[in-house]
């Protein structure tokens, strides 16, 4: 038992300031690190083909202004603006973007 522990490479993990020794599988430790949200940055929510951008880049927009039309599989998504400010693209007309992808911020 002794020596099966010496073989195992144990982790110390930080949990609100407690330290817990613990083994690791390579399965958590390939993981995606948490990437904590940016209500700022507006991200595809389905993949799909940019089909118009209703709004030219660095103009202001106010909340629930339609940006640009996203569509998927053979739907029009309008795409809206969360809150107001002026709109970054990060896309142009025709683009084929994929789910999670940065379509524009809100600055």
């Amino acid at each position: 038992m002794a020596k099966e522990e010496n073989k195992l490479q144990y982790s110390l993990i930080d949990i609100d300031g407690v330290k817990y020794k613990t083994i690791l599988t390579e399965k958590f430790k390939q993981r995606k690190k948490y990437e904590e949200n940016n209500p700022n940055l507006i991200r595809a929510f389905i993949p799909g083909t940019i089909l118009e951008i209703l709004i030219k880049n660095k103009r202001k927009v106010k909340e629930g202004d339609i940006v640009l039309i996203l569509e998927a599989m053979k739907m029009m998504n309008s795409v809206i603006a969360p809150m107001d400010g002026e709109v970054k693209l990060t896309v142009k007309k025709g683009d084929i973007v994929s789910k999670n992808q940065i379509l524009f911020e809100i600055i």
